[in-house]
């Protein structure tokens, strides 16, 4: 895993679990934005596991979508007092949503290779 992706998921490799994601309302509505859909599962529910990451990574991505949408609004109806901050939390929302559109085509393209791998 990339140091900072695993700093900003807040989890180092060896505290990894396997588990379900639980469901899709666990997750929030950034879930079906970003191409997830709710496993069924059980366990990984903690705030060590990999879906506890993948839940906070998901939080986050809403938090900063919502933070450049209020900016926006705010520069598009003259509110904002230095449209610099607009401009830049716009564009943190925009790098942090092509990471996780880069990220789920790596996931999908891997699930793909394991089910077409022969036994």
């Amino acid at each position: 895993m990339i140091p900072a992706v695993s700093g900003l998921l807040g989890l180092d490799p060896s505290e990894w679990t396997v588990g379900g994601l639980g469901s899709a309302d666990g997750l929030g509505g950034a879930a079906g934005a970003a191409g997830l859909s709710g496993a069924a599962g059980t366990g990984g529910g903690g705030s060590g596991s990999f879906a506890g990451a993948l839940s906070s990574a998901l939080d986050s991505l809403q938090q900063t979508q919502t933070s450049a949408d209020g900016a926006a609004q705010a520069l598009a109806t003259g509110q904002a007092t230095d449209p610099t901050q607009a401009i830049t939390a716009v564009e943190n929302a925009s790098l942090e949503m092509d990471l996780a559109s880069q990220i789920r085509s790596k996931l999908v393209d891997a699930t793909n290779q394991i089910f077409q791998t022969q036994v």
